[in-house]
């Protein structure tokens, strides 16, 4: 007897149907076909053991199993359970009149204990997609899979369970959740507040600015001046993640098995800070099973990068094209994957090797020509796609003595809010464009081209620094930003989306590009 029961394998951050085609006949044999690896392959051990301990025993025939499409490697244990299924319907120890109907996954303990595997979420959007009615997964998995509406969701904890809920005796109920209501629920509690912050007022604003506009931002500054303090902080004034913002976030953290077990959608934008040893594939994705990077991890998030010179020179600079196309393309020799990789860079880094050049009180240790060579570590091209660069002072004792708790992120998370209305309302009709930080040359005309005063600043000091034409358009972006912050709470509508940018907004704009390379000199 032939049977086909149908499940889902990962390709990137997105699923594909895989058919698993089961045929019985005379004989003791079993195989699988269909481009299995190892994993798979030993699915035929758990699947043994599994029915021994499940009371119901494996059929003593000649078993093939195909895993259809056959080009498509197949990895990991998450085929265990429907091929275990698809064994029984075709000896006809399950009924197979509605196998059609359900997809299903999960890998097998040798208890017959149904586990948690990867990337749930994007297989029941697939479900969804190809018009299952119903869903079979790991119990633990369930609320994650649940997110998806119009499909039936059936959690399980062991192999006598999924065969109940096939064969209409079980009395497991499917899940149902409220993602919206969870979702409003969770979405505005942060562990860190702004409020705990003392001082730097020149630094929030450059926080509120870089968050308003999706910029990127790098802090120079003495240890202790508090730059970590800050950036762990940025999360709770960064606009929330919308429904598809977070669906999509989701999706990549499943895929890559990060979700906490029983956690549905992520309620806030991904904060990651991965350590200076860090290496490229982990930062970009891939390996040889193709997995999600840091980047990727961060995708609608933060990228936090603390002690910024200590990655290595290859780190820092495979950064340069997925800051610019917002995507990364990973190409080797058996697959090419993309994800997606549209985050917020923010870095910090000390002036000098010994942290305390230009440092109020303390004196710089470092040798003569270490300060600059230190500085050198990070490329021109990187810095260039750095729109904020902000150097941290040291907080004074009366401001760190001060009990009174400053501005609330609450409060600053509001004008950033209002500023995003804005640009919401500006690239409406624009694809792929969401922010200030991601407009091309042509909307760069369009919203952002400066006054003739702010033009005339914006050319004394682009000839004086010698700035490139990739910091011209940072420059613009971040003016614009700062502009929508000012308009957007005196205007409305199309009024505040073609407010036009001003010679203040340029200069606040050309103050955040501390570090250009042809003022090195100046500044260290």
């Amino acid at each position: 007897m032939l049977t086909k029961v149908y499940s889902a394998a990962i390709s990137g951050i997105d699923a594909i149907l895989v058919t698993i085609e089961t045929a019985v006949q005379k004989g003791t044999t079993f195989s699988i076909v269909g481009l299995p690896d190892t994993a798979v392959k030993e699915a035929y051990t758990r699947i043994t053991t599994a029915l021994q301990q499940s009371g119901i025993g494996f059929p003593h025939k000649s078993t093939i199993i195909n895993l259809s499409p056959a080009d498509v490697k197949k990895e990991g244990a998450a085929f265990d359970l429907p091929m275990a299924i698809g064994v029984l319907a075709a000896n006809e120890k399950v009924p197979s009149e509605h196998l059609s109907e359900y997809m299903i996954m999960g890998e097998l303990s040798l208890d017959g204990s149904v586990l948690p595997v990867k990337g749930v979420l994007p297989m029941a959007i697939k479900a969804r997609e190809m018009g299952f009615k119903r869903l079979i997964v790991p119990d633990i998995n369930v609320t994650e899979a649940a997110v998806v509406n119009r499909v039936e969701v059936y959690g399980v904890k062991n192999l006598a369970e999924a065969v109940g809920v096939i064969a209409g005796t079980s009395d497991i109920n499917p899940t149902v959740i409220n993602t919206r209501e969870i979702f409003a629920a969770e979405s505005e509690n942060f562990d860190f507040d702004f409020s705990e912050v003392k001082g730097q007022e020149s630094v929030k604003r450059a926080f509120e600015v870089a968050c308003a506009g999706g910029h990127n931002i790098l802090m120079v500054g003495p240890p202790g001046a508090g730059k970590s303090m800050m950036a762990k902080r940025l999360p709770s004034i960064l606009p929330p993640l919308s429904l598809a913002e977070a669906l999509e976030t989701t999706k990549i953290h499943s895929v890559a098995g990060k979700l906490h077990r029983g956690s549905m959608l992520m309620t806030k934008r991904p904060f990651r800070t991965p350590h200076h040893t860090v290496s490229p594939v982990a930062l970009v994705g891939g390996g040889t099973n193709p997995m999600p990077g840091e980047i990727s991890l961060a995708h609608n998030g933060v990228l936090f990068l603390d002690e910024f010179p200590e990655f290595s020179r290859t780190v820092l600079e495979v950064l340069r094209q997925p800051i610019e196309d917002r995507t990364i393309t990973v190409s080797r020799a058996k697959y090419t994957v993309d994800y997606p990789a549209s985050f917020m860079l923010v870095a910090s880094m000390n002036p000098c090797p010994c942290g305390y050049y230009g440092h109020p009180t303390k004196k710089c240790t470092c040798q003569a020509g270490a300060v600059a060579k230190y500085m050198n570590r990070i490329s021109g091209p990187l810095l260039d796609r750095i729109d904020i660069q902000c150097e941290i002072e040291p907080v004074a004792f009366d401001d760190i003595a001060n009990r009174a708790p400053a501005e609330s992120s609450a409060a600053i998370r509001d004008r950033v809010i209002r500023a995003r209305t804005v640009q919401n309302l500006r690239f409406k009709a624009e694809k792929g464009i969401y922010c200030n930080a991601q407009m091309n040359s042509r909307l760069l005309h369009q919203y952002a081209w400066p006054d003739e005063q702010g033009l005339a600043k914006l050319k004394d000091r682009m000839t004086k620094l010698n700035m490139s034409a990739r910091a011209f358009d940072r420059i613009l972006r971040v003016a614009r930003t700062i502009a929508d912050l000012e308009y957007a709470g005196t205007m409305q509508g199309e009024e505040a989306v073609t407010a036009p940018v001003l010679s203040r907004h340029i200069a606040e704009a050309i103050g955040y590009r501390a570090l250009d390379r042809a003022s090195y000199g100046r500044i260290f």
